[in-house]
Parts: C-alpha cells; structure tokens; sequence
C-alpha cells in the first residue's frame, strides 16, 4: 500500500490550484500545508479518510519520471474529473488513452482517462470495477 508520493512543480500555487479543482473528483478534499524545517520542504498536501498522502513541493519538474493514478468510485468520477483537469490546465494524454472509456488492453472492466498535469505529470483516473465490489 502507498503511504505518500511527493510531487516536485513547477509552480506550486498554479499546481495548489489545479489539484484542488481535480482531486475532489476523486474524493480527495483535505488540504494541509506543512512548512518545513530541518532540512525538509515546504510541502503542500491533499488527502482523504484522515491522511495526507499526495503533496507537492516547489523545485523543477521531472514529469516522465513519474505516473500518477487516482481511484475513482464509478465512471462518473472518472468523467468528472478528466472534465475538471482538461478545465484546468490539462492535457488529453492521447497516448495512453486519453478521454475517458474502457481500457480494454487491461482488462474490459478498466475505465479511466488519462491527462497530464499544467508540468505534464501523467495522471490517470480509473475505475476498476472488481475491485469495488462487495
């Protein structure tokens, strides 16, 4: 299981900003911010359930380094969140995807759409039908 990811942008307030408009699409509301000290970062959180587990820190970006995918509850979530990235700054990631539907190359349950972020970070968010059910 993930505990924390940490993001490095390029510009974090136009980052604060896409985030919160997106991850509460996805469920995720909580925002912290954490001022660092000793040596560690400034650091901007998101979270749900209690956790703050995807910040963000100020620095220069590395976007093919890393892929970012986001749970969501039903199609709906994936849908409104590809549609709050996309009017927010986002990029159709048409290589792996793009607007949202089956990804039938995983599996005819996988529905997600990919993006990537204002510093081209890719981002997904999926349904995985299987893993929701009781």
């Amino acid at each position: 299981m993930l505990d924390h990811i940490f993001l490095t942008v390029s510009n974090v307030n136009r980052s604060v900003a896409f985030y919160e408009a997106v991850l509460p699409q996805v469920g995720i509301s909580v925002r912290h911010n954490y001022d660092g000290s000793a040596g560690h970062p400034d650091l901007k959180g998101f979270g749900a359930d209690g956790r703050i587990f995807f910040w963000l820190k100020q620095g220069e970006p590395h976007p093919t380094a890393v892929h970012v995918g986001f749970i969501a509850n039903n199609q709906a979530e994936v849908h409104a969140a590809y549609a709050a990235c996309i009017a927010n700054g986002a990029t159709n990631n048409e290589t792996a995807g793009g607007a949202p539907g089956a990804r039938l190359h995983y599996d005819p349950d996988y529905y997600a759409a990919n993006v990537f972020d204002p510093d081209g970070y890719s981002l997904e968010f999926v349904y995985k039908n299987w893993k929701h059910k009781s």
